[in-house]
């Protein structure tokens, strides 16, 4: 019957690349997605990725939180959403903070929260697109992706499956931070993903006597390591102890978020 390119449709081997793209929820309207990616754990991708979302729902746009870290989910704690999700008949609504970001986490539906995932790794990506394509995103402006850190199972999933328009990639002041930050950004070379710039959280400590930077990691060198991989480095956040406690409280949307933090969002506002 001829070749229609639609690969998607087909069963053929007809030499064609076919996309391993999922399609979102025909409810969903999503216009930017952002992941925030990291070679290692501990540096903060889900503080920075909430922060964002509460940053810029106050500057007016919608914003969703896609908690694609199946194993170790914390997103719903850090905006004190508990409960379950609920569903329609065009698919499973996210659940939304006080401050409207809407999310979806493996901890919103799990019978209770502390209880372990224990799924291998094609559960965990699997669940990871029902993410994208059972939930029904209400208008967002921009969907955050907190993703697990490394290159495994997730981040590929992610990459290949979502029509991802940028990653921040996440580091800390570390001797580690080349090959933290070298991880990331070859893995989204190879994978054609637009890299949008780096973030260090914790890189210094305010004195709240006199205001001293106090490098508790040790001298920050990602401005050398961003030159290397020829990324922008478009902010270096503090180690804030009030923003913690407020993290660990459930009120980050009525913590004060870092000034650095505005940059970032500025250069995000430049995508839509």
């Amino acid at each position: 019957m001829g070749c229609s390119h639609n690969c998607e449709s087909c069963s053929s081997n007809c030499g064609g690349e076919k996309s391993l793209k999922v399609a979102a929820n025909p409810k969903s309207n999503v216009k930017k997605v952002i992941g925030i990616v990291s070679g290692k754990g501990g540096v903060g991708k889900s503080l920075l990725t909430s922060s964002l979302a509460v940053g810029l729902t106050r500057r007016g746009y919608s914003c969703g939180v896609l908690d694609a870290d199946i194993t170790g989910p914390s997103i719903p704690k850090t905006f004190g959403v508990h409960g379950h999700l609920d569903a329609c008949e065009d698919g499973i609504l996210p659940s939304r903070s006080e401050g409207g970001v809407q999310m979806v986490s493996i901890n919103l539906v799990l019978p209770n929260e502390d209880d372990p995932v224990i799924y291998r790794g094609p559960i965990i990506a699997e669940t990871v697109k029902q993410f994208w394509s059972d939930v029904v995103w209400d208008e967002v402006d921009f969907l955050f992706v907190d993703m697990p850190p490394g290159t495994g199972d997730v981040p590929l999933t992610v990459f290949q499956s979502l029509p991802v328009d940028g990653i921040l990639v996440v580091t800390s002041p570390q001797d580690l931070v080349s090959m933290i930050v070298g991880k990331a950004v070859k893995m989204a070379k190879m994978m054609d993903i637009p890299l949008i710039g780096v973030v260090e959280n914790y890189s210094y400590l305010a004195c709240p006597d006199c205001g001293k930077k106090i490098e508790v990691f040790g001298h920050s060198k990602i401005h050398e390591v961003a030159a290397q991989y020829e990324i922008d480095v478009l902010a270096q956040l503090p180690l804030d102890p009030s923003l913690a406690a407020a993290v660990d409280a459930g009120k980050l949307e009525d913590a004060k978020l870092p000034d650095a933090l505005s940059n970032v969002m500025h250069v995000l506002e430049g995508l839509l």
